[in-house]
């Protein structure tokens, strides 16, 4: 009993040893991460949101769309994002180093929605869908937007885009 302060200190020690480790490690991987040209002397992405897509992001999360719908595309063997044509590429890091908030999503009910973009229809077709989705589809009417909002939303989903090669996933020739 009389050593219990020093076994527990050396407790304290080494869970906070790991814990600095893992931030430490996670900082010098993705701290320094940013944006990276799709090819030599290319444009750098991923590319900036504009401001109605950013003003969309906020509708996005006030809807809850996080809850039903992911925006990561899976690896080969942890899915079939890329043969159900969710994107052509898996996502990696770099695809989120813009976001203030990155929103992965916790459980896919609806399809993911990280490439959204590259796959969309229109915009009228897209604003359409969302206040009146198609009979048979689990998808929540959103008839009671204004059209700023509704508007914004739409850019927001049009500008969801992973569909360039990056440094760490090249697109598949």
């Amino acid at each position: 009993m009389k050593n219990l302060n020093l076994l527990l200190a050396g407790v304290f020690f080494c869970v906070a040893a790991v814990w600095t480790g893992l931030l430490v490690t996670a900082q010098v991987q993705l701290g320094s991460l940013g944006r990276a040209p799709a090819e030599e002397g290319g444009p750098l992405f991923p590319a900036r949101e504009p401001g109605l897509a950013i003003q969309g992001r906020a509708v996005y999360l006030d809807l809850g769309c996080v809850a039903c719908h992911t925006q990561q595309v899976r690896p080969a063997g942890q899915g079939s994002d890329i043969a159900r044509g969710y994107g052509v590429r898996p996502s990696v890091a770099r695809d989120y180093v813009l976001q203030p908030q990155v929103l992965l999503g916790q459980r896919r009910v609806g399809p993911d929605l990280a490439n959204y973009g590259a796959r969309a229809k229109s915009d009228a077709e897209l604003a359409a869908f969302l206040a009146a989705p198609a009979a048979g589809v689990s998808h929540p009417p959103y008839a009671f937007l204004t059209a700023e909002r509704s508007a914004a939303l739409v850019a927001y989903l049009k500008s969801l885009r992973q569909d360039y090669s990056s440094p760490e996933a090249k697109l598949k020739q």
